[in-house]
């Protein structure tokens, strides 16, 4: 049988070359390359042909979840599979909405890491059992689609902050983030949502239902 071809990203490199040796000792797997960001990924993506790309949701300044966007748009050939320490379920849901396949804890075992990899390319999909009941409930009670719902969790979290009226700094003391990936994710959310100024974007997500949590930014 033809190997399965993974591509692995986690900015983890340890992790990452020892995922990836463990995966190699198996005849059924041929990992194509470890990547430790989504630029990385994109590259190993363009070069050659991947059946399954397992990605980590942090990847230091970067958010998995925007890789996810570009398998889906560009290589809709290839299934996602996410690899991860989160245990959110609003993390979850926005990872199926962008288009994993499956969620993996990064304390699974290895069967249970290859049986996944091979089922998702059968349209199988893998939720964490304890993970399901937080899923549905995060997607029934979102009732509709709306511009915010571009964002990745960290980028959602952010605006938050914005729409409670804090700083870079605050938001970086506040979310355990340096200034600089706070600016990055800035940024990236001002471009999702289309708009030019951190004040567009506050009042874009005051349209649609987001509010300050606290009067001083407190929740």
């Amino acid at each position: 049988m033809t190997p399965i071809r993974v591509l692995v990203v986690d900015d983890q490199p340890l992790f990452a070359e020892a995922l990836s040796a463990w995966l190699a000792r198996d005849p059924g797997f041929e990992v194509v390359a470890a990547a430790q960001n989504g630029a990385g990924a994109r590259d190993a993506l363009a070069a050659t042909a991947v059946d399954v790309v397992l990605v980590d949701l942090d990847l230091g300044d970067e958010s998995g979840i925007d890789l996810l966007d570009h398998v889906r748009d560009h290589h809709p050939g290839t299934r996602a599979v996410v690899l991860t320490a989160s245990n959110s379920p609003d993390a979850l849901a926005d990872a199926v909405r962008r288009g994993a396949a499956s969620w993996l804890s990064k304390t699974a075992d290895g069967a249970t890491l290859t049986r996944v990899l091979r089922g998702v390319l059968r349209d199988e999909v893998w939720i964490p059992p304890n993970l399901l009941g937080g899923l549905l409930r995060t997607l029934t009670e979102q009732p509709g689609s709306t511009v915010l719902d571009r964002l990745t969790v960290r980028e959602r979290q952010i605006l938050q902050c914005l729409v409670d009226g804090l700083t870079r700094a605050e938001i970086a003391d506040r979310l355990f983030l340096s200034a600089n990936t706070v600016r990055t994710h800035t940024q990236n959310l001002l471009a999702k949502l289309s708009v030019h100024s951190v004040l567009e974007a506050v009042a874009l997500a005051l349209r649609h239902g987001m509010r300050p949590s606290g009067p001083a930014g407190t929740d």
